[in-house]
């Protein structure tokens, strides 16, 4: 990972006149002790007639001694030198055991061979001033370097001075201000008063642009390019380390930037030329350059400029093809973070979920919005649950209409985890209230929902005798946090407030309705945990239905075509009309359930449905015990024993205050349009009552028209679910916006063995190819595109390797359909002979799956833990898995979001390929040449 550059010195001095020039003594030449590897060096002179001896002065500095035998108007020197900008470490030195820590000593041999090195200034005013502001405690050697060095760097001001001569260090702090070679004599000074041996150094400072500027906005950004210049700076003399290097211009210790060409005791003995001239007028000319002349590819920087732009190329190349022969294809991907901050952690190495993980998700989530999805909804839901875990890990997610309408409009009313609002259950209560107003449903059907007393009764009962629920010293952490929140609320406070809620169609058309849950004794208990309260209802207790009767809601067949969604306006109606306020805009139609909303026949039948005004913070609370019904819909009517109520509502948005914020609780829908709706009168609520909220509960039905962007947890990382990609350049758009924003929010791609090897964040960067449809998927509509890859990536196994993590084989996350199969080859070949050929008119959807489900899992028939997942492809299991998907999975977190964009566009270019040529070479038996 080095760099090569070339530096360019050039000096000159022209006279007015006809000079002699003096015996000059150069010291431009890098000095034995440079750690900086010199490739090669070489010095020019003007006029050419002169006399080079190369010497070594006492601090074996070189020192070329020129003559010049004849007057001259010109006197020059060029420098050039090439150096490898190999990184080095500038406190990778040893120390002996008596250095370790400040205040040391030196044996009495070094300290005599040190004495120039010790020689002091006179200590008075401010000089005195700041010598006292160094500590004199004991402490690690290290620190005390750094605390000097930051003692002067942020004691003088940076200038540029053109007179000759160095500062005294009483001068330098006077004027608050000085040129390197001041800072640096000053902080000899510093140390030689301190009882540490010091030098004062001249050299070359070579400073390169760097590939990534600092997350912090007032962070030093560094050079914005490539520069070089003459500098000065001091070395301190640590028994077992020799000359260690400190620039108090910088306030860093010295690395490879800095080349040494001179050290001295004093500042005149390190002059970089030096000599006599007869007298004359003078004008000085200096240019000095830097060119970088080799670069290796490094995490960093994988490219060049020339090659990106290639690449680009190429990229565009494909898309044309891509277009030409209506393939259709959209990519995604799931690329995984690591803490910056943070790589220790636990929960950025094996644990799944931890302190910083959510806050950190919440805020990449948030820049995401801004950038793919203002005017997204926000999701704070629940994710997968994992045997060996007490609750399922939370998801957020991030959801918008292609069409680009926004879901919610304004970003003051959303929630924020981070911050507590001092919102309670009396908020809670009037926001349900106010949102039964907006859905036109009577506010008599909201439920208040408690914990259970009984259950927690029986708990306390358990505890020992002398303990109490505010101690209960449990070993499990999470049940004495449950039981401290419970009583310490006290169990006949509510927790939330629940509506039952659903779209019905009727004669005059659809409508949101409420009405009663008749449940047994006269309060809602919830089932006891810490979940949301939309979590926790006793749904086995509403009246009995068969199960052949149970009101299911089925999710649309994600194959199916759909109109365009209607356009959102919120709209508050004056009460006395008794209408929803959130309603979708009219289109001309007349009543389409498929439509919720629509139509004059909509409109008239949410006017039928009126509201009961009551007083706004003391709606009716319904006795469950009732046997009549408050209200003649037929959906309230009381089961007779024995009787199946299928027609009892069963599902409830639920509105809760939980640590001080509002969190409503989303019931499931049928369709996405009901769903924004729901969202459409929430937010007009929140913004009538000026009340942030946090959505929660059921995320929207699948809808190929809304995009999902999902951030979730994961063993040791933060996975990003991102959304499907039509293009090469949108591609490159959302990878490099994914990873700046994720490095913004202090989440990086790279992590370290213990050996310092370079590794990935070990969660994967896997690849989603397929439609922006389930009905357009490339390998739906030509099932020979999958033959071709999996052909392809068993005939070609660097495939497999080279983008992978260093967990290969059998049992990783990814394993080869041959790997630990001998007879894999065998059974492809009987499935690659039954696919359809391109064109086939007869061709069903399910193919694909039938042909491969069976062959593309791990050795425990695991059908996601394979290279090629056709989990979401068109799975028999749920209508989230006929999506059309295929999910490669063996490609390791790329660190450059470049190295991502090239991988993904070798598959993009592969199945442009294998559209046009599909693979039919024969498969190749690896065995155990495999590994």
């Amino acid at each position: 990972m080095t760099i090569r550059v070339a530096l360019n010195h050039k000096t000159e001095y022209h006279y007015d006149r006809q000079v002699e020039l003096g015996p000059q003594i150069v010291r431009l030449r890098p000095a034995p002790h440079c750690r900086t590897p010199i490739v090669s060096y070489s010095l020019k002179v003007k006029p050419a007639s002169h006399f080079i001896n190369w010497q070594q002065d006492p601090q074996s500095n070189y020192l070329a001694r020129l003559v010049f035998p004849e007057k001259t108007r010109v006197f020059g020197l060029e420098i050039d030198l090439i150096t490898d900008m190999t990184v080095i470490n500038p406190f990778d030195f040893f120390l002996e055991k008596n250095a370790e820590e400040y205040p040391f000593t030196y044996s009495r041999q070094v300290t005599r061979e040190l004495r120039p090195y010790f020689a002091k200034m006179p200590l008075r005013g401010k000089f005195e001033e700041l010598f006292n502001q160094i500590s004199k405690e004991k402490m690690p050697t290290n620190d005390f370097l750094v605390h000097v060095n930051q003692l002067v760097h942020n004691s003088v001001g940076y200038t540029i001075r053109m007179d000759p001569g160095v500062y005294t260090p009483e001068r330098t702090l006077r004027e608050g201000k000085g040129s390197c070679r001041d800072f640096a004599w000053l902080m000899v000074n510093l140390f030689r008063r301190c009882g540490v041996a010091a030098r004062f150094v001249s050299g070359y400072s070579i400073q390169l642009a760097p590939d990534v500027k600092p997350i912090e906005e007032n962070a030093a950004a560094g050079v914005e390019q490539d520069v070089c210049d003459l500098h000065a700076w001091c070395e301190v003399y640590l028994p077992g380390a020799g000359w260690v290097g400190l620039d108090g211009t910088s306030g860093l210790l010295c690395g490879e930037g800095h080349i040494p060409l001179a050290t001295s005791a004093n500042a005149i003995g390190a002059a970089p030329i030096e000599g006599g001239v007869s007298e004359s007028n003078v004008e000085f000319e200096v240019s000095m350059s830097v060119t970088r002349i080799h670069e290796d590819p490094r995490v960093t920087k994988p490219y060049t400029e020339g090659q990106w732009q290639a690449i680009n190329t190429l990229g565009d190349q494909v898309d044309q093809r891509l277009a030409d022969n209506d393939v259709r294809l959209t990519m995604g991907g799931e690329p995984t973070f690591v803490s910056i901050m943070d790589q220790e952690g636990e929960e950025w190495n094996t644990g799944a979920v931890g302190p910083t993980k959510k806050p950190m998700a919440d805020e990449l989530i948030r820049r995401l919005r801004s950038k793919f999805a203002p005017g997204g909804l926000l999701h704070f839901g629940q994710g997968k649950w994992y045997p060996g875990e007490q609750l399922p890990r939370w998801a957020l997610g991030l959801y918008w209409r292609r069409d680009g309408i926004p879901i919610w409009e304004d970003d003051t009313l959303i929630g924020d985890e981070s911050k507590d609002y001092g919102l309670t259950h009396e908020d809670a209560l009037k926001f349900m209230t106010e949102f039964t107003r907006q859905m036109g449903v009577k506010d008599q059907y909201i439920i208040t929902a408690f914990e259970d007393p009984v259950k927690y009764a029986l708990r306390e009962r358990e505890l020992p005798v002398n303990v109490n629920p505010q101690d209960s010293k449990l070993d499990d952490a999470e049940e004495r946090a449950r039981l401290l929140r419970v009583f310490e609320r006290g169990l006949n406070t509510p927790v939330g407030y629940v509506l039952p809620i659903e779209r019905n169609y009727t004669y005059d058309g659809p409508a949101w309705h409420s009405g009663l849950w008749m449940l047994r004794g006269q309060q809602l208990y919830l089932i006891p945990g810490d979940s949301p309260v939309g979590l926790r209802l006793p749904l086995e207790s509403l009246p009995w239905v068969k199960e052949s009767e149970y009101p299911y809601i089925h999710p649309s067949d994600p194959i199916e075509q759909r109109p365009s969604l209607p356009a959102r306006r919120a709209m508050i109606m004056p009460q006395n009309m008794h209408q929803s306020g959130a309603v979708w805009e009219e289109d001309g139609q007349e009543a389409d359930p498929s439509r919720p909303g629509k139509g004059k026949s909509a409109g008239k039948n949410r006017r039928h449905v009126t509201h009961v005004g009551r007083n706004f913070d003391e709606p009716q609370q319904v006795p469950y015990g009732e046997s009549e019904s408050i209200d003649n819909a037929p959906w309230n009517r009381a089961p007779k024993p024995g009787e199946s109520a299928h027609w009892v509502m069963r599902t409830a948005i639920c509105v809760e205050a939980r640590e001080g914020r509002m969190y409503v609780f989303m019931p499931p829908t049928k369709t996405i349009e009901d769903y924004l709706e729901l969202v459409a009168a929430i937010e007009h609520t929140a913004s009538i009552l000026k009340m942030p909220v946090l959505i929660e509960g059921y995320t929207p039905p699948y809808d190929s028209r809304v995009d999902l962007l999902k951030v979730t947890p994961d063993p040791g990382v933060i996975e990003v679910n991102i959304q499907p990609t039509h293009s090469w350049r949108q591609m490159v758009d959302v990878t490099n916006t994914i990873y700046d924003e994720a490095r913004r929010t202090y989440l990086g791609t790279e992590k370290f063995q213990i050996d310092g090897r370079h590794t990935g964040t070990g969660g994967g960067n896997h690849i989603v190819v397929g439609g922006s449809t389930p009905a357009d998927s490339p390998f739906l509509r030509r099932p020979d595109v999958l033959k071709s890859l999996i052909g392809y990536w068993v005939n070609h196994p660097s495939l497999s390797y080279l983008f992978s993590s260093m967990f290969i084989g059998p049992t990783s996350q990814a394993p080869r359909v041959d790997e630990g199969r001998p007879d894999a080859a065998y059974e492809l070949e009987i499935a690659f002979a039954q696919t359809p050929k391109p064109g086939d008119p007869t061709l069903p959807p399910w193919i694909v799956d039938r042909l491969y489900r069976h062959l593309l899992t791990d050795l425990t028939g695991n059908t996601h833990r394979a290279e090629f997942c056709i989990d979401k492809l068109y799975s028999p299991d749920s209508v989230t898995g006929r999506l059309g998907l295929l999910e490669l999975r063996g490609f390791e977190m790329p660190p450059h979001a470049r190295m991502s964009l090239t991988q993904q566009l070798l598959i993009r270019a592969l199945i442009a390929h294998f559209w046009e040529t599909p693979y039919t070479a024969p498969l190749t038996r690896w065995g155990t040449a495999l590994h």
